[in-house]
């Protein structure tokens, strides 16, 4: 393949593995109450997120900001309190939602308060300028290095939802077997009750000797 052939398919997957790997967003901070950001990540993933606090200026209004990060079990992984700027950074132990909450914990709630959090994933935590000078390598070799460290992570990211689609299938197809049972058992409750109905009927009536 020709060298601008290989750095365009590889910038094309770098985008596409960053697109789903990073994520910046803004919250609207509330002057009571908090404000979460959850995302489902896979076990063995590297989170890496920075998160700054924004305000209107004002000489007598400093908040600051109070933050926790919780695994999908309820671990803390991070906590952190009266700040304005702040950095997390593990590596996931399992799979499911992982959540960043955020509030103000000073006295001082202030106006226009907003927090900017850039939240990155797998391959869009890695600095390539290091990994370029520890390895020594430049050119198209980085950007076929860039290449396979992207097929890597789209490939893990398809296992993954591949695993996903199968454990939901099962409990769809359990659920439904579940419901077949339930739906033949109240049939069968309706038709015993029935027949006890009919039985009783034709006891009282020839009791009182109508048939």
């Amino acid at each position: 393949m020709p060298a601008p052939a290989a750095l365009a398919l590889a910038a094309a997957l770098l985008l596409a593995a960053a697109s789903i790997c990073a994520e910046a967003v803004w919250l609207d901070m509330p002057q009571t109450g908090t404000k979460c950001v959850s995302e489902e990540i896979q076990a063995n993933v590297v989170v890496l997120a920075d998160y700054a606090l924004m305000y209107e200026s004002h000489p007598s209004s400093h908040p600051t900001l109070a933050v926790k990060v919780t695994s999908p079990y309820g671990y803390t992984l991070h906590e952190n309190g009266n700040v304005t700027v702040g950095q997390f950074a593990f590596t996931t132990s399992e799979a499911g939602n992982f959540l960043a909450c955020f509030w103000i914990d000073s006295a001082e709630k202030g106006s226009g308060v907003s927090v900017n959090l850039d939240w990155k994933t797998g391959i869009a935590t890695k600095d390539w300028d290091a990994i370029a000078k520890k390895e020594k390598i430049e050119g198209v070799e980085l950007e076929l290095r860039k290449l396979e460290v992207a097929v890597q992570s789209i490939h893990q990211n398809m296992v993954y939802l591949k695993a996903r689609e199968a454990e939901m299938r099962e409990v769809s197809e359990k659920t439904n077997g579940r419901v077949a049972w339930f739906s033949i058992m109240s049939l069968g409750v309706c038709v015993v009750v029935s027949v006890l109905q009919l039985w009783h009927l034709q006891g009282y009536f020839r009791k009182k000797k109508l048939i």
